[in-house]
């Protein structure tokens, strides 16, 4: 990657363990409906990082999965089985922030968190692996 591009996804990625350390915070303290949007927003920064080491980019969440699922996904550099947690991290995320009455168990957290840390460190050795990549693109997906 060249400098901007391997900056902004190291940025990303370090935000993305971050931000996952976060939700075990919350975790520890059994605070689940707190913890639920907190996966999902370390996938999408290490989604993000990702996307930036081929020069790819989107102003919306939808974008980014659209571009993670053809880019990544389809190709077989990630497996599906983390293509659905990280695209089931966004609805759960969605039902935590905006549906009231919705009650998040232990049981449901705690396999998205180790979940989302596999998607993490599959995506940072895909960014170790790929030296060189062009610099940001911006699609309005």
């Amino acid at each position: 990657m060249r400098d901007y591009a391997q900056d902004l996804a190291s940025y990303r990625m370090a935000r993305a363990y971050e931000t996952l350390e976060d939700a075990r915070i919350l975790a520890d303290t059994h605070r689940w409906n707190a913890c639920v949007n907190r996966p999902y927003y370390a996938g999408f920064y290490a989604v993000t990082a990702l996307l930036v080491g081929e020069g790819l980019s989107s102003s919306k969440h939808s974008g980014v999965r659209g571009l993670f699922n053809r880019q990544f996904v389809k190709t077989g550099i990630i497996s599906k089985e983390l293509a659905r947690l990280y695209n089931d991290l966004f609805e759960r995320r969605q039902e935590g922030d905006y549906i009231d009455f919705v009650r998040f168990e232990e049981t449901q957290v705690l396999p998205w968190l180790t979940g989302t840390k596999e998607l993490l460190d599959v995506i940072a050795s895909i960014l170790h692996s790929r030296p060189e990549s062009p610099p940001p693109s911006e699609d309005h997906s």
